[in-house]
């Protein structure tokens, strides 16, 4: 695919995905939700990479749904997703509750970190939010943006945000739709990290070194969708599938290399 509303690229394990409209603070657009997923999807089936970072160019991360299309829900009297090609799926057939926009991310099989170098607002901050680890500048605006607009709170935010932060605490955020800075952000543990700008990505890279060298692709991929499924069950089915997983993994290579590395005082070799 031709990107020419996001970058792409490999290094060193880590895949990153940058949103590239920095002269409309990367807003989003149907060309930008089109390349998206075709560009996590690069990176859930290449064997290679092991984490994934979503960054904004310029001086934002994601200023909402570009200005222009929502004149254009207007002017058509509806809403209109601007996608005019076949989408990627990545992260589908895992379970249906994952098949749907953004949500996706709960099927994946890598962590994904958001690098927010700058203002996130409606469907950015919905994109930060399906992150599982968030990274922030001090200073950057956030808000859901949606009651500005007439607009329900997109994307299954209602679902998310307060699993995130506290049913209380996230009533508050969509019902105003006020902004708020990532330094109250990561006060209530939305942000889980605040960097100064020029050492963002490098920090981010840093973090994600465990993932792309200490830790099994095997555990993060079960890990993951353990969290993720066990938002939608009880605690005994929770219990009793760790209990199976336990019992599977313990038969892997990666759990012989990790008990061998422990045992010679080294890094492991995943």
């Amino acid at each position: 695919m031709e990107l020419k509303a996001t970058a792409y690229a490999v290094e060193h394990r880590i895949a990153t995905i940058t949103l590239n409209r920095p002269h409309r603070l990367n807003a989003w657009t149907g060309r930008m939700h089109t390349e998206y997923r075709w560009c996590i999807e690069q990176a859930e089936e290449n064997s290679d990479v092991r984490a994934i970072v979503v960054t904004g160019a310029g001086r934002g991360f994601c200023a909402g749904a570009d200005s222009q299309a929502l004149e254009g829900h207007v002017e058509k009297g509806g809403y209109d997703s601007g996608i005019r090609e076949p989408l990627a799926n990545p992260g589908y057939g895992v379970r249906p509750e994952f098949d749907t926009n953004f949500a996706f991310h709960f099927g994946l099989s890598k962590p994904v970190i958001a690098a927010i170098n700058g203002p996130a607002a409606g469907v950015g901050f919905v994109l930060a939010c399906f992150a599982d680890v968030r990274f922030a500048v001090p200073g950057a605006k956030l808000t859901t943006a949606h009651g500005r607009l007439g607009l329900p709170a997109e994307f299954g935010l209602s679902w998310l945000l307060p699993r995130l932060i506290g049913l209380s605490r996230a009533q508050e955020i969509l019902l105003t739709s006020r902004v708020f800075l990532t330094e109250e952000a990561h006060a209530m543990g939305l942000i889980h990290h605040l960097a100064e700008p020029e050492g963002l990505l490098p920090r981010v890279y840093e973090y994600a070194r465990a993932f792309t060298h200490t830790l099994a692709p095997s555990s993060l991929r079960v890990t993951r969708l353990q969290v993720y499924t066990d938002l939608h069950r009880d605690i005994g089915s929770a219990v009793a599938e760790s209990e199976t997983l336990l019992n599977q993994m313990t038969t892997t290579r990666d759990y012989r290399e990790g008990v061998k590395a422990l045992l010679e005082k080294r890094e492991p070799n995943f």
